[in-house]
């Protein structure tokens, strides 16, 4: 492999080992200024986009210890890499598609995790991680609260009694 190459390819492992996920998108028939503007939503979520040889990639994937994908890229694709959440990634992409019908999402992996499309697009309907955390501590905190009704009621209830006794003690005394 030429210098330039393993240059290109260690700089994809890189990205791979810094991104807890990739999705590849075909990108075939995509304006240029359609791309600038998938770029620029993907980077509001933490998200890029790069053009890369196919060849190069797999390489790289390999290196990282992806799975073998040597029948999976095939055609124009590009990848997406990213900080943050996967979900946020897919939902940019997949509202793109909806627009532009364009790029055509292929596969991805989370983590070691192959995904492919279907899945991606199931992600992409994923509230967003903020989201999904407040759910999942409402839905720890419900029996708390419970719990803490039940123990109080009582309570209330009893100073409730004491409270109409007194008032009718005064109101039988004036």
């Amino acid at each position: 492999m030429r210098a330039e190459k393993q240059i290109i390819t260690a700089e994809y492992l890189e990205r791979l080992k810094a991104s807890p996920f990739f999705i590849t998108v075909d990108y075939t028939g995509l304006k240029v200024e359609h791309f600038s503007e998938l770029r620029n939503r993907l980077a509001k979520t933490g998200a890029e986009i790069h053009v890369i040889k196919n060849t190069i990639f797999k390489v790289a994937a390999k290196e990282a210890g992806i799975a073998d994908l040597a029948g999976s890229m095939v055609g124009q694709l590009a990848i997406v890499t990213g900080q943050q959440d996967v979900a946020s990634s897919a939902k940019v992409l997949k509202t793109f598609e909806s627009e532009f019908d364009r790029p055509k999402l292929k596969f991805g992996y989370l983590g070691d995790e192959r995904l492919e499309s279907d899945q991606l697009k199931q992600i992409a309907d994923l509230p967003p991680l903020d989201v999904l955390r407040s759910q999942i501590l409402a839905v720890i905190n419900a029996p708390a609260q419970k719990l803490a009704t039940m123990i109080n009621t009582p309570a209330t209830q009893l100073a409730q009694v004491i409270r109409a006794r007194v008032e009718k003690e005064q109101a039988a005394a004036k």
